[in-house]
């Protein structure tokens, strides 16, 4: 009888059986608590990218990451005079009543800052450990346990976010001497796939024995290979039952960045697999940082798992429709409603749901327009320059003239004022 040959799993501890059920971990910053996990929506964070010894251009683009959905925002604390400024950093946004929790993004030096700025310590509500950079040979446990201490000192969650760009080289090492000398040996990157499990779970598990509780870790195991995020996250979901961070590192740019990450997230977050997520594009000359929320708002919102924003269904156009107007209406209500958000949401409860139709032509718009709140149906080549405009479902008047724009836009306010109002003003 042949030997067996052995397989990835028989390197990692026996899969837990069932989907992934992750446990509820908890993000504090005062009174004030986010529950990531355990059966919470899946939360949006994002990263700021100014230098955080700049306290007011930190706080601002904290504040422009919260405005645009992010849930939680992570701030660089690379140096003394960084960490600082996090304690100010934090007032600003209190002044600015800006309630979003502050994770602070530690590498090499982390337990030193942590140690030397308990201010910093106390003002975060989560800290990013990377196992890969907090020391080489001996000084690694010991720096990391300084770390997990302070964050049990001060109840602070952790994420222990392992990436493959910077992975513990000398457990990568090991894994790799042992492979060596098996009879059929694994490929580099299925040992590479078992070194970034292997560093996440034995640091969450090494947590705990420092007094971190449970509910105080969050996992990731961030690759920027689509196909290789969603082989370990599998892996992952199957061997743990701490909360999951997703994300694509280093996503790139523009279209590219976008693709690569809804691409990736989107499988996992389809299977169950994920708590928190965040886009990391990088921005174009000139892009608002904000774009990474937005993207990671619409990966959410196509899935079904949550509603931010008003959806609005718009045609791509097509020979029939030589008339811009539909796209340049489409774009007008898109950001108008986007734009509103903010203060509709205590405003007009449930508005987030709604669904706008801006069609541009017989074929497809009255059909589509019957099937949102309110939608327009423009008259395309060669129709009549007429616009019928159905709201819930039935033909309520027609638009014609100059002004079909401005006026649809008038009674988009007036339906969000009549229906949203309406059941704001019933609940109190």
């Amino acid at each position: 009888m042949s030997e067996r040959i052995p397989t990835l799993d028989d390197f990692i501890e026996p899969a837990v059986p069932a989907a992934h059920r992750s446990r509820q971990a908890l993000v504090r910053w005062g009174s004030r608590v986010v529950t990531i996990g355990g059966g919470a929506p899946v939360r949006v964070q994002a990263m700021t990218n100014t230098d955080t010894v700049d306290a007011i251009g930190t706080a601002i683009q904290v504040k422009e990451l919260a405005i645009a959905g992010s849930e939680m925002v992570r701030i660089t604390v690379n140096t003394p005079e960084a960490a600082a400024q996090v304690p100010y950093i934090r007032e600003q946004l209190d002044r600015m009543g800006i309630d979003v929790p502050l994770i602070g993004d530690f590498h090499y030096n982390g337990h030193r800052l942590l140690t030397d700025y308990p201010a910093c310590a106390e003002a975060l509500s989560k800290y990013r450990i990377n196992p890969g950079n907090v020391g080489k040979g001996d000084k690694h446990d010991r720096q990391f346990a300084q770390m997990i201490e302070v964050a049990a000192k001060y109840d602070k969650a952790v994420r222990i976010g392992v990436n493959w760009g910077s992975l513990d080289q000398e457990l990568l090492t090991e894994l790799m001497d042992a492979n060596a000398q098996l009879a059929e040996p694994f490929e580099p990157q299925q040992i590479m796939y078992r070194a970034i499990l292997t560093s996440a779970i034995q640091s969450a598990r090494r947590a705990e024995s420092l007094g971190l509780r449970a509910d105080q870790i969050i996992l990731s195991c961030k690759m920027s290979g689509v196909q290789d995020l969603i082989s370990v996250y599998r892996a992952l979901a199957k061997r743990c039952d701490y909360a999951l961070h997703l994300g694509l590192t280093e996503a790139g740019m523009g279209t590219k960045g976008t693709v690569a990450s809804t691409a990736a997230l989107g499988v996992l977050l389809q299977e169950g697999i994920g708590d928190t997520i965040r886009v990391s594009l990088t921005p174009q000359p000139g892009e608002a940082r904000t774009q990474e929320v937005v993207v990671a708002l619409e990966i959410l919102q196509a899935l079904g798992l949550r509603q931010f924003n008003p959806s609005v269904t718009a045609c791509p156009g097509c020979g029939r429709t030589t008339s811009t107007t539909f796209q340049e209406l489409a774009k007008e209500i898109d950001d108008y409603l986007r734009a509103q958000m903010p203060v509709w949401k205590a405003k007009y409860p449930g508005v987030e749901k709604m669904k706008v139709a801006v069609m541009g032509c017989i074929v497809n718009g009255p059909g589509e327009s019957k099937h949102a709140d309110i939608g327009i149906s423009l008259p395309g080549t060669g129709e009549a320059p007429a616009a019928p405009v159905f709201i819930d479902g039935d033909k309520a008047l027609t638009l014609r003239g100059d002004n079909i724009a401005a006026e649809f836009h008038a009674l988009v306010e007036r339906y969000i004022d009549k229906r949203f109002g309406a059941a704001a003003a019933a609940s109190h």
